[in-house]
């Protein structure tokens, strides 16, 4: 299962509930070409709601939406992010270590 940084849960916790006031949103992850060569790409979006084969994780308050091509591409990762000097937030998606 996709685990997240402690960086990572607070930067998404904080573009959520900045960007919307739904009691249901979280940031959503989604494959945007799953047969892409080197494997799939993703994009996040903060939604209100899951769509309807989102995969749902919360952590630490922190609630992801996980479209069905990027649960099968996340689901032994970690995701990092950080905040560049303008703003600017990435995210990176890292190996998982025991």
């Amino acid at each position: 299962m996709l685990t997240l940084t402690d960086n990572a849960t607070s930067i998404v916790t904080t573009l959520v509930s900045r960007q919307s006031e739904a009691p249901e949103a979280g940031l959503r992850i989604h494959s945007t070409d799953a047969a892409a060569p080197g494997g799939a790409r993703l994009a996040v979006l903060v939604a209100d709601h899951p769509e309807p084969f989102d995969q749902i994780v919360q952590l630490a308050g922190t609630r992801l939406f996980i479209d069905e091509d990027a649960a099968v591409a996340l689901d032994d990762k970690v995701l990092d992010a950080g905040i560049d000097e303008t703003g600017a937030v990435s995210f990176s998606v890292l190996p998982q270590t025991e």
